[in-house]
């Protein structure tokens, strides 16, 4: 039997295209395309928009863009601006002379600071706004480990030995067996894998786009040389895995869930970490990084 071939991507890198971003479409550009498995996705960037928006997406989030799908888009905006005019009407109906519930919650309290930017079409969303702040919470016992994570790499200029001795597919499948033996219940151990499984998706997708320091990166492009088709999730480790529960938090809180899904996932999330930070000197040691030889500093001179 012929081996299954990867789906063929939709889009292609430059390509102009709309994405959706919440439930309204936006013009955008396909950065890069990375397949895995038989899923596509797409690196994107929003037009106008800081690049710190860019995301990688499902295909199912993308379409072309035509004259079709302009109106598509401008149909939406359309559509939501009337539910915001409805919502807003109903607020003030029911009021007795204060600030609407809505503003009142979406509005910034005074001299807060917010962690995350928010999107520019939830001026007025308190729901938006929660979810923009939404932040993986480090215990205490792992923050150090991300402290000396940034300074033997950027300081002390050390690269973590590759491949990793625990990488993170081990780590994530011993999480979840350990799940399994405590006998919590089929509904906790399917869940357990179901998110050990978007763990091991999201890292490999994003790690080499946003989870590494500048002075990484030519050992990137080595170990994707010397390792081709591996997924990342065999190669690196703990360190870099810590890393992407920093930026997670954010990505979630633009994704579809709805807000129930979104605590439910956020919990297991949680849980995971309190995992690591039982004994994290089984997943983290200082002596897997190593100084890098003076061929590879005139790399990143």
């Amino acid at each position: 039997m012929a081996p299954k071939q990867p789906p063929k991507p939709e889009f292609q890198e430059g390509e102009r295209v709309l994405c959706f971003h919440g439930p309204l479409l936006y013009e955008a550009k396909c950065l890069q395309v990375a397949t895995e498995g038989n899923q596509v996705r797409y690196l994107i960037h929003y037009s106008g928009w800081n690049k710190n928006w860019d995301e990688w997406v499902p295909e199912n989030r993308v379409l072309k863009y035509s004259e079709a799908n302009v109106q598509k888009q401008r149909d939406l905006q359309r559509a939501n601006q009337e539910q915001k005019s409805k919502q807003k009407t109903g607020t003030e109906e029911g009021s007795s002379g204060g600030a609407s519930t809505s503003t009142a919650r979406g509005a910034p309290q005074p001299h807060q600071r917010r962690r995350t930017r928010r999107h520019p079409s939830a001026k007025d969303s308190g729901t938006s706004a929660t979810r923009a702040e939404a932040q993986v919470q480090i215990p205490v016992e792992l923050k150090p480990l991300l402290v000396q994570d940034r300074d033997l790499v950027t300081k002390q200029r050390q690269l973590f030995s590759l491949p990793a001795k625990k990488n993170v597919d081990s780590i994530l499948e011993e999480y979840a067996a350990s799940k399994k033996a405590r006998g919590e219940g089929d509904n906790t151990e399917y869940a357990a894998e179901e998110m050990v499984g978007g763990i091991r998706a999201h890292f490999n997708v994003l790690l080499g786009t946003q989870l590494l320091y500048e002075f990484e990166r030519p050992q990137y492009v080595e170990i994707l040389a010397s390792h081709p088709g591996v997924p990342m999730s065999q190669l690196y480790g703990a360190p870099h895995l810590l890393r992407l529960f920093v930026r997670i938090g954010a990505m979630l809180a633009h994704s579809p869930f709805d807000e129930k899904s979104l605590a439910s996932l956020f919990s297991y999330l949680h849980d995971f970490l309190k995992y690591l930070a039982k004994n994290p000197s089984a997943f983290f040691n200082a002596s897997e990084y190593k100084g890098a030889p003076p061929e590879y500093n005139q790399k990143v001179a």
